[in-house]
């Protein structure tokens, strides 16, 4: 028989792990197993990858899954191979092959076809996508053969540049790279493009290079964080306040952000922002995201006092001093568990 597996030792952890993705596993996959590695207690990620996909793929952690959405609402950034003259079921290699065409198709004729997919679009979502409705994945409808109906959504192609290639089989196909807003469908992109040049097409590659500021050349492979220990598996994780890069910043002192943390607003001599991020001025500690309205600050997504301990306690390296505690008092902080066993 064999020995029952132990149990993780889950602890808090707080922050965001730019890992890129590996062909083959889902996003959910991937989360899993470094929620595992971490023993973290909370995670999520910001945006899924279908498991054919590769590339940069946030994970957040403890209280930067409080401002995962913006990671999920950002602009991405992909590189794509997308395969000429055949047709596929899902718009990619996974499907049955459903049609196949001739390719006569120039330079010229591939830049004009980008040129009219490129600003804002309207994209129909494909079945096989995770996209649901009645509470049904749409892949789950696809599977069992049955097609429904989808309203077409709005998007941005900011950036479509195309290069057409011939593949190691000497099939003819386009390297995309494409720039674009949430919501968008690359392989819908793809076979769009290669309706436009009459020949059909799928994507045999897609990859993710940038979301939301964050690059691919940031991020770590899975193999990676497997081969380190607890304590530089910690390291590689950004702070939180990584997810509000680009916010206007506001510190508050000790009063203020005893009152902000309860969710009342304050009011200032700010001007009108929409998104800002909000500190404690001594200690220096993120306190949470807002929004600048008539002189006052209105609280969006709040840390709570233990986060706030947690995060500085593990962050710190050379801080002596003691944390304030918002409930009133001050508090030396706790360094988080770091035991090498599982």
């Amino acid at each position: 028989m064999h020995a029952p597996r132990a149990r993780v030792a889950r602890r808090p952890v707080h922050g965001v792990l730019l890992l890129d993705k590996p062909l083959g596993l889902s996003s959910n996959d991937v989360l899993q197993k470094a929620k595992w590695l971490l023993r973290a207690e909370k995670a999520g990620h910001t945006g899924t990858l279908d498991p054919l996909a590769t590339g940069v793929l946030p994970l957040c952690f403890g209280a930067a899954t409080k401002f995962s959405q913006l990671q999920l609402d950002a602009d991405k950034s992909y590189e794509a191979v997308l395969r000429l003259g055949i047709t596929t079921t899902t718009g990619d290699a996974e499907g049955a092959v459903v049609r196949e065409r001739p390719v006569r198709v120039t330079p010229e004729q591939v830049r004009n076809a980008a040129l009219e997919l490129t600003g804002p679009i309207s994209q129909i979502p494909p079945m096989h996508s995770a996209l649901k409705k009645d509470g049904k994945a749409l892949y789950q409808y696809a599977r069992a053969g049955i097609e429904v109906e989808r309203e077409s959504r709005d998007v941005m192609i900011r950036e479509l540049s195309v290069d057409l290639a011939l593949l190691e089989s000497a099939q003819p196909a386009i390297k995309m790279r494409v720039t674009c807003s949430k919501g968008t469908y690359i392989r819908t992109l793809g076979e769009d493009l290669a309706e436009r040049l009459g020949c059909g097409g799928h994507l045999t590659a897609l990859r993710r290079v940038a979301t939301g500021g964050f690059s691919l050349a940031q991020a770590i492979t899975l193999a990676q964080l497997e081969s380190m220990t607890e304590v530089q598996r910690v390291d590689c994780l950004l702070p939180v306040d990584a997810l509000l890069a680009g916010h206007t910043v506001i510190r508050l002192d000790a009063a203020n952000s005893q009152r902000f943390l309860s969710g009342l607003r304050r009011r200032g001599a700010w001007d009108d922002a929409p998104q800002v991020a909000v500190y404690a001025e001594q200690p220096a500690a993120l306190l949470g995201s807002a929004h600048v309205q008539g002189g006052e600050l209105i609280p969006d997504r709040l840390l709570n006092p233990l986060e706030i301990e947690q995060s500085h306690a593990q962050g710190r390296v050379a801080h002596a001093e003691p944390l304030l505690n918002l409930a009133g008092q001050t508090a030396a902080p706790t360094p988080p568990a770091l035991s090498s066993t599982f």
